[in-house]
């Protein structure tokens, strides 16, 4: 098939978290599966020159509302992927990708439909005849509705079939309704059938109506999206009429990368065989260089995350500091500020006992996956998670909240399967009970079971990617028979 990836970010061109892993992977697998895969993204500040290399470059015009501007198309072989950058620099040459000091740009709306248009137009200068056109999450969620407002009659989009990805339905992309405009749409789309929401327009909702097929991170929050507000922020009643048209498709992660086998960040690489003394030298060099005293005895408990709401650190912070004598903490992350100002006055109350490592930082997110022996992920909600995964690839133990992807990939019971402890609800008690499990279990062979059952493990992505091309077969075979 020819598959046309959207997206506001994906590795190795440029990162804000999660979403970034799992594009950039999903496209090299479908690509190395034999299938012809171009790949769209803007072209950012961050993205590297080196990456750029060997990448040509011609002017494209893009329309704006009543404007057409004229965008640098970069187009590049990387590995199996065929890759188009739009380079629009007053839009995308910025210091963040969607914000800069903790706010979002005021003109995201006209930059991601620039991105959005641009890519359509992309596809045409190509001339790559897509099958499939797969948009992910709020910053894509026109393009469905724009393939078959401005482009379904050409014949190059004649039998395409739009598939649209939700990592987040957190993050929905609200706009004033004048933005309409600009993406050269119809008043008409803007009601409670289409793109409004709450007076608003929603990228998200663009998407959710009008793509062929929808698909979200993980089958429990695909479950949990349609069954309350709390989790489907309002469009659940959209989520449950378009039922037929959703799957739970549960994220991968790319075992080249995420392997202790070959991790070069580690300072000491180890297997399953070798899991409790490779832990034990990266643990006792990740306390070196955090200023941490060795504590061979006491389990390091690891956080690698944005600090939002969303991930309960709030929760953590309180339920661990009373545990902090039978354990240390090292966390590497950024984002609220708040949650900074909390873990940088939890570690200076405890000396010795927690390290807050602030900022992104891929080298020691490795080194603190394989030094850690427990892995905490609070979250109030998760679609999918993709940290405790590549957590209990490197061997550590998971205390996670049962949400979302989490509840399909950490188990307490039955112990044929278990490999981590769930709290249930995300809150301080229930945070708590399940962390002094974890710190009782640790030392005994029950610990060594759980630890290594994680490791054996498969969360590649072959099956989800067996998955997705089920989905795309389905949808091309129902876009054919259209009149």
């Amino acid at each position: 098939m020819k598959i046309v990836l959207a997206a506001s970010e994906a590795v190795p061109f440029c990162k804000t978290g999660g979403l970034a892993d799992v594009v950039g992977a999903m496209a090299q697998k479908l690509g190395a599966a034999g299938h012809d895969v171009l790949l769209a993204l803007p072209k950012y500040r961050s993205v590297e020159s080196a990456v750029l290399q060997g990448g040509a470059a011609q002017a494209l015009p893009v329309p704006l509302g009543t404007r057409t501007l004229e965008v640098g198309l970069r187009y590049m072989q990387r590995r199996s992927v065929s890759v188009c950058l739009l380079d629009y620099p007053p839009f995308f040459d910025r210091e963040g990708l969607y914000g800069h000091d903790g706010s979002d740009y005021p003109d995201n709306d006209r930059r991601f439909i620039l991105f959005q248009r641009g890519a359509l137009e992309a596809v045409k200068r190509l001339g790559f005849k897509p099958d499939i056109l797969h948009v992910h999450d709020w910053q894509t969620g026109l393009m469905p509705l724009l393939l078959k407002r401005h482009y379904a009659q050409e014949p190059l989009f004649s039998r395409t079939a739009s598939v649209m990805t939700v990592h987040n339905m957190a993050y929905q992309g609200l706009f004033a309704p004048d933005c309409l405009e600009a993406a050269g749409l119809p008043w008409e789309d803007f009601s409670p059938e289409g793109l409004e929401y709450y007076g608003k327009v929603s990228f998200l909702k663009a998407g959710l109506a009008f793509a062929d097929r929808l698909t979200t991170v993980s089958p429990n929050y695909a479950r949990e999206i349609q069954s309350s507000g709390e989790r489907g922020f309002g469009m659940e009643g959209l989520l449950r009429r378009r039922s037929a048209s959703l799957s739970g498709v549960l994220n991968g992660i790319d075992l080249d990368v995420w392997n202790p086998r070959r991790d070069p960040a580690l300072p000491r690489r180890y297997g399953v065989g070798e899991r409790a003394t490779g832990k034990a030298d990266c643990k006792a060099s990740l306390q070196r260089e955090a200023g941490l005293p060795a504590r061979p005895g006491s389990p390091l408990v690891g956080v690698v995350s944005r600090l939002d709401y969303q991930k309960g650190l709030d929760i953590a912070i309180r339920a661990l500091e009373p545990r902090l004598g039978r354990c240390q903490l090292a966390v590497v992350g950024t984002g609220d500020m708040a949650l900074q100002q909390e873990l940088w006055g939890l570690a200076r109350r405890h000396p010795g006992l927690v390290h807050f490592h602030r900022g992104f930082d891929d080298a020691f997110a490795h080194r603190l996956y394989a030094a850690c022996d427990i892995f905490l992920m609070p979250s109030r909600f998760e679609p999918c998670g993709l940290g405790q995964m590549i957590a209990m690839r490197y061997g550590a133990v998971p205390v996670a909240s049962r949400t979302g992807g989490l509840a399909d990939t950490v188990f307490e019971r039955p112990a044929r399967e278990a490999n981590g402890f769930i709290c249930e609800p995300a809150d301080e008690a229930s945070l708590g009970s399940a962390l002094d499990r974890a710190l009782e279990a640790f030392g005994t062979p029950a610990w060594d079971a759980l630890a290594d059952a994680g490791m054996s493990r498969d969360f590649s992505w072959e099956g989800s990617i067996k998955r997705y091309l089920e989905l795309y077969e389905s949808a091309r075979r129902e876009r054919v028979k259209e009149p």
